[in-house]
Formats: structure tokens, C-alpha cells, sequence
């Protein structure tokens, strides 16, 4: 059995390898040039990072990471992003595998391997309970897929769980007691209504003091290109969002976040933002929202109270010592 980096005349048996076993874990199938989008022709590509397993002549086996200094956590650590392989194949091949992409890492100065959100590389998922409907990544590895045993054999710490929440549109209704406590909020001045430029102000305040670098960027850009997104506003003072209010083509609901200004929590104006959010992409021929929390998240409840499942899991993996 030869193991080595992925070549470009691989690239057809490697889209069939996949689209005969990652399919069977909802991950959604690949085109050829899909998978050289995904996996080749990104920034973070490293040959020594994208790997194909051959017996003799029949590939085998796929396995690809990342890796980027300027990464979250990228100075220290490699990212694991699957690895699959024939049913007919050993499965010891996972562990050697692990090993070269591993190798790599510390080759790179890498001192630890993570399964994380934050790798570059985002592997679309179908919905399994709708499987017309995808998701745009999966942070983290779900533990039905042969890669996660061998992973926590191999010292991996499961760290957390992200649950993948899913809600069909086209009957959503805002219930009475969020009607209740927006009404709440309005008696102290609150309102939660689509964002106008020509009247509200502070936006750049707001999204300085929520200090997410990728909030101010996609809702500066919003409120530039007038792309809709919901306000809480006091006065004419913006101090929260969510959104924006973005369908994408295949009907997915998209949104960057929901914030309040620390100065204005404590009113019930997160919820209700998300609550106006979700019917302001109903209203917008949305078909869908999926969205990714923390199973510790206590977030999870609102996203439960406005109809959300969780239709996957997602295990969190880091191996703090390569050896």
C-alpha cells in the first residue's frame, strides 16, 4: 500500500471514493471541481496535507488537513479536517493516516492537531432529516464516522459538542410571550425594526463594542449595500442586530450573528431580535435556517422555543502533544 499527497490525475477516483462513503454521513456530495475548490485551490492547500492511499493500482483511501500560521490557533496547531476509506480496505489505514498528517504538522512546527471549527476548509452537510437542504460546514467531526474512534484511540480529548439546529420556514409565528416581552421593551424606549440608515445612528459604535472583527465587517458592508438586517434601537441610537437578511441560492437562510450593546442587555432584546429575525427571513422566501451552538449554549432554548431540532452533532477534538 502506497501512501502519498494527492495528485491531480487522483482526482476523479477520489470524488467517487467520496461520493460512495462520506454520502453515507450526510456529507454532501462532491463534482470534481467542487472538491478541487474545497480541498486544492484554497489559501491554506498544503500537498503534504492531502493525502491518497492506494493498493496497487485501487485507491483506497482520502484523508486531507490544513494549515496556516495566521489560522485561529494556527501557530501552534494543524487541522484534521476527514479522512475516509473503501469499507474493503483495513481500517488500521485511518491510524496511518493520522500519522502522516500529524508528522506534517510537527514537520510545520506544529505542537498540537485539532478538529475545530476554525479550519479553513468547510465541508457542506445535507440536512438528515431533509436532505434537499444543506448546511455550509461541519465544525468538528460527528461520532458515527470511523475517523472519530480512531481519533480518541489515539489520545484525542472530545471537548465539546456543537449541535447543528435545522427549521423549515413557511409557518413560523413569533409566540405570545415574546410578543409580551418585546412589549416589555418597548415600554423602556426599545424598538426592534428593520435597520435605516437615514435614521439610525451609532451602528459603528454598536459594532465596536461587540468587538467581533467579522460582525463590523459583514454589517458595515450591509448597511452600505442596503442589505436589510433587524435593529433593536433606542431612540434613534442602534444598540443591537441580527442578521443580515440574506437568502442564499439554494434557500438557505444566512446570517453573521446577533448582538446587543453591552450597555443595553438585560431587556430581552437578544430574543427578540432573533425571533424577528427568523420571521424577517420567512417574509424574505427563505426556505430554511440551520444554525450551529454549543450543546451547552443556554441559547439553545430560544433556538428550541422558535421550532429549531438539532438534526447532527458535532464532536470537538484536540490533541494537545504530537509526538
Amino acid at each position: 500500500m502506497d501512501i502519498r499527497s494527492f495528485q491531480i490525475e487522483d482526482v476523479g477516483e477520489v470524488v467517487a471514493l467520496w461520493n460512495e462513503v462520506a454520502t453515507i454521513y450526510h456529507y454532501k456530495p462532491f463534482t470534481e471541481a467542487e472538491f478541487l475548490s474545497t480541498f486544492i485551490q484554497h489559501q491554506y492547500y498544503d500537498a503534504g496535507c492531502v493525502l491518497v492511499a492506494y493498493n496497487e493500482d485501487e485507491l483506497i483511501g482520502f484523508a486531507a488537513g490544513s494549515v496556516g500560521d495566521d489560522l485561529p490557533l494556527g501557530e501552534v496547531a494543524g487541522y484534521i479536517t476527514c479522512a475516509w476509506i473503501k469499507k474493503s480496505a483495513d481500517q488500521q489505514l485511518y491510524h496511518r493516516f493520522v500519522d502522516k498528517l500529524e508528522q506534517r504538522f510537527k514537520a510545520l512546527g506544529k505542537t498540537q492537531a485539532e478538529v475545530l471549527f476554525f479550519n479553513p476548509v468547510k465541508l457542506v452537510w445535507n440536512i438528515p432529516t431533509a436532505l434537499e437542504h444543506e448546511h455550509n460546514n461541519a465544525p468538528g467531526i460527528s461520532q458515527d464516522v470511523p475517523l472519530y474512534q480512531c481519533l480518541i484511540e489515539r489520545g484525542y480529548i472530545d471537548r465539546a459538542t456543537q449541535c447543528g439546529m435545522y427549521l423549515k420556514l413557511g409557518h413560523f409565528t413569533i409566540p405570545e410571550d415574546i410578543a409580551v416581552k418585546e412589549q416589555k421593551a418597548v415600554e423602556k424606549g426599545y424598538r426592534v425594526q428593520y435597520f435605516d440608515p437615514e435614521k439610525h445612528e451609532h451602528l459603528e459604535e454598536l459594532l465596536t463594542a461587540l468587538g467581533n472583527p467579522q460582525w463590523q465587517q459583514e454589517i458595515t458592508d450591509a448597511a452600505a449595500r442596503h442589505i436589510p438586517f433587524v435593529a433593536a434601537v433606542h431612540g434613534d441610537r442602534c444598540v443591537g442586530f441580527a442578521g443580515p437578511i440574506v437568502r442564499q441560492p439554494n434557500g438557505r437562510a444566512y446570517f453573521t450573528g446577533i448582538g446587543v450593546h453591552p450597555e443595553h442587555e438585560g431587556h430581552g432584546l437578544g430574543s427578540v431580535l432573533f425571533f424577528h429575525m427568523v420571521e424577517a427571513f420567512q417574509s424574505n422566501a427563505c426556505d430554511y435556517v440551520s444554525l450551529f451552538t454549543g450543546s451547552n449554549n443556554p441559547a439553545i432554548r430560544i433556538y428550541e422555543k422558535a421550532g429549531f431540532q438539532v438534526v447532527k452533532q458535532f464532536s470537538i477534538l484536540r490533541k494537545e502533544q504530537l509526538i
